[in-house]
């Protein structure tokens, strides 16, 4: 039996599970799998920060479907992934991470650099297992890779360097096995969804995430019962285009004619979503639950009734015993409150009083010229609201945001994952000047790797989403304001595309401008800062904390920022 190196059989076994490319930075316990990298299919992606590299591996897994790899050295090489790895496990992206480690001679005696990573990646990941003996390589290998695709999320290897570069009987053929089983509920659990549905007078779809695959059914189920769809912001691509029942989305950072076909149901069905905030379900409602983990059933708010199944496969068993609804008014009236939330939606989208720049404006402009296939992703706080809200789904794009990790600076580098793996899309970050400026470094990924990514930055010289919190909560809005550089400037000396927009004039020949490009392209744009997001649903509280600020703000001498924000919000 032939003899391998241990870096040669993981690299192997990885591009047979289907990795094209490997994102991170080279370094001492690594060099036996970047050698091994280096004579393989898989590309090597150099990041500057492998924070950085773990986002743009998840960014390709999740667009893609396929495993990707990210991989770094010992200690603090291996450490900087951490993020950027709950990131892509959180969103169900499957991501291998091999983070190697000192010699094993070494291991338990605080060697430098040496890091104990199992207990730390154990939090973020299906699978996270050393490498104890040369012959578990390929076992380890095939098991981490079945458990990311099949999981869907993270997984880790763990190789201590001296175990990388020792040679080994190839041994077993172990292989990742990828089943599609057909999962839904039992006949007496599908008899009991439909009497419920059946016995209700308003009932509401809503689709989450695990929908994907499922928007013909959800159609077709809405337009037998004649039931407004709802869906998260994670569904917003398979449930949003081509559904003339579509409502929109509720949540903090939903529409008011999502919260309302939700809050006011009798009957809620809830498809694939795993809602977190227990505010937004209805009070008094019969609520059942279709989900694949068992785990998900009633842990964000009591159900009636819970099933495991695929939405598609349940719901092709379902429609059969759903008696088609002869009233239409609840959907009636829950589509004309979408056709008002849309009309308020649209009413944003223009240029403001004296050249100001509208941060929903700018996102029209770039909706009307992207490509039709394009792909979308923002950093966590306004640029993700304003991507969920003004960016149109066409069955063709796709969105990205950090929704459930809710990190900040995922954009850019989620982007350069997506482009590399799919060069023929267009491909465009939406970033907040506070999100770039964090991992800023890998702006020099797009030269290097020839990665034409488009990046659009909102500008307002705050962190905004926390500045607007604050004053919700009724503070002075404190360290948040952000002294930027021209971030169009920067770009040039990095050998990208820069071009800076200060009045609405000009904004959109810049935006065709800067798509436009053929090599990676930065358009930095100074938004409004006092833009408010508003909330589905404005509470009593939040007005009244608003107004505190104000006063607070007034008293503090800042009453210039109250009059701004007035005719921002309410004037302008």
């Amino acid at each position: 039996m032939s003899r391998k190196k241990v870096a040669d059989i993981i690299i192997e076994t990885l591009a047979e599970a289907g990795v094209k490319h490997c994102y991170g930075i080279v370094g001492d316990t690594l060099n036996h799998i970047t050698d091994a990298i280096r004579r393989s299919p898989i590309e090597w992606v150099h990041m500057r920060h492998e924070e950085a590299g773990a986002m743009a591996a998840g960014g390709e897994a999740l667009i893609t479907g396929r495993l990707t790899a990210c991989a770094g050295t010992c200690g603090p090489g291996s450490l900087h992934f951490v993020n950027g790895l709950f990131e892509a496990h959180r969103n169900r992206a499957p991501v291998v991470l091999i983070a190697t480690q000192v010699a094993t001679a070494e291991m338990g005696m605080d060697f430098p650099q040496e890091v104990d990573l199992k207990p730390i990646y154990d939090t973020c990941s299906h699978f996270c297992s050393y490498i104890h003996h040369p012959a578990q390589a390929r076992r380890v290998t095939a098991l981490a890779a079945q458990a990311a695709l099949n999981r869907r999320g993270a997984a880790v290897i763990i190789v201590p360097g001296d175990i990388s570069s020792a040679e080994v009987e190839e041994g077993l053929a172990f292989r990742p096995h990828v089943p599609t089983p057909v999962l839904r509920p039992s006949d007496a659990e599908l008899d009991a969804m439909a009497e419920r549905i059946n016995a209700g007078k308003r009932v509401t779809v809503y689709c989450g995430s695990g929908c994907e695959g499922a928007h013909d059914e959800v159609v077709a189920l809405a337009e037998r019962i004649q039931a407004p769809v709802a869906h998260t912001s994670r569904a917003k691509d398979f449930i949003e285009p081509h559904n003339p029942y579509n409502v929109g989305m509720t949540g903090i950072i939903g529409e008011p004619s999502g919260f309302r076909a939700i809050d006011a149901c009798d009957t809620l069905l809830l498809l694939g979503a795993d809602f977190a905030w227990s505010q937004f379900y209805p009070h008094e409602a019969t609520l059942i639950q279709v989900d694949s983990d068992a785990t998900h059933l009633g842990r964000r708010h009591p159900v009636d009734l819970g099933v495991v199944g695929h939405v598609r496969e349940t719901l092709q068993a379902l429609l059969p015993r759903l008696h088609p609804r002869e009233d239409h008014a609840f959907l009636r009236n829950s589509l004309r409150v979408r056709a008002d939330t849309r009309g308020r939606e649209q009413g944003e989208e223009h240029a403001g009083h004296d050249g100001l720049i509208h941060p929903q404006y700018l996102t029209a402009l770039i909706d009307r010229h992207a490509d039709d296939d394009a792909v979308f992703t923002a950093d966590g706080g306004s640029p993700m609201v304003w991507l969920l809200r003004h960016v149109r789904s066409n069955g063709r794009r796709r969105t990205l945001t950090s929704l459930v990790h809710g990190t900040m600076a995922n954009a850019m580098p989620s982007a350069l994952g997506i482009k590399k793996a799919l060069p023929q899309r267009q491909v465009i970050a939406l970033c907040g000047d506070g999100g770039l400026a964090m991992l800023l470094g890998d702006l020099l990924t797009a030269v290097q790797e020839c990665i034409p990514i488009k990046v659009v930055v909102y500008n307002n010289g705050s962190l905004g989403f926390v500045e607007m919190e604050q004053k919700v909560e009724g503070l002075l809005d404190a360290y948040t304001d952000l002294k930027n550089p021209d971030f169009a400037r920067l770009a040039d000396a990095m050998g990208i595309y820069g071009r800076r927009v200060e009045g609405a004039d000009t904004l959109e020949e810049a935006v065709r401008d800067v798509l436009s490009r053929p090599g990676p392209a930065l358009l930095d744009v100074r938004v409004n800062r006092y833009e408010l997001v508003m909330p589905p649903k404005i509470e009593p509280g939040q007005v009244l904390h608003t107004a505190l600020y104000s006063a607070k703000a007034v008293l503090s001498g800042r009453g210039d920022e109250v009059g701004e924000l007035l005719r921002s919000n309410f004037i302008d």
